[in-house]
């Protein structure tokens, strides 16, 4: 087998991002939730920009969410779900996110509310795991909404792989 020097030059920047990153991250529980929102954030964001914004009100049935929406719902719910830990939603945003179907704008605003809870959980300090709050009207710690908001963003890029493969779409990270 032949390795191509493109993606041995692509593995070695990934390789050394994510060690760098790494170096960032906080320890223990939390910065494994964080490296495993990242891994599944970046491919969300690599997915959304693949997908060809013709394909952006695409949807697989009548009343399943198009990729817009998908995209809008990860980025409304990563607001409202790091809300319950104290993270502000940004002024102006849209009281219907996922009314939001233009490729930039939706990339764009999926990217800040990624980056907005990010910054959540990477300031989260380690001490308030155990804290105790509410969220979906139930007791909660921050430990299980840093939690929820990573499973969330795992949980629709896998929906979005198979939107992107029902259109044709190779996720750019898999290289088939």
């Amino acid at each position: 087998m032949r390795i191509m020097p493109f993606r041995v030059a692509a593995l070695a920047l990934v390789v050394s991002a994510g060690i760098a990153h790494a170096q960032q991250a906080p320890a223990g529980v939390q910065g494994e939730m964080l490296a495993s929102f990242d891994d599944a954030a970046s491919k969300m964001v690599q997915l959304a920009q693949a997908i060809p914004a013709e394909k952006y009100g695409w949807r697989p049935a009548e009343g399943v969410r198009s990729v817009s929406e998908v995209l809008m719902h990860v980025a409304g719910g990563g607001y409202y779900v790091m809300g319950a830990v104290g993270m502000p939603s940004p002024a102006g945003l849209p009281q219907n996110m996922e009314a939001v179907t233009a490729k930039a704008d939706v990339i764009r605003m999926l990217q800040q509310s990624i980056d907005a809870v990010r910054g959540a959980m990477r300031s989260m300090p380690a001490a308030d795991l155990d804290k105790a709050t509410t969220l979906f009207w139930q007791p909660a710690t921050y430990r299980s909404v840093a939690l929820l908001a990573t499973v969330h963003v795992h949980e629709h890029l896998g929906q979005l792989i198979a939107y992107a493969r029902s259109n044709g779409v190779t996720p750019p990270w898999s290289g088939q």
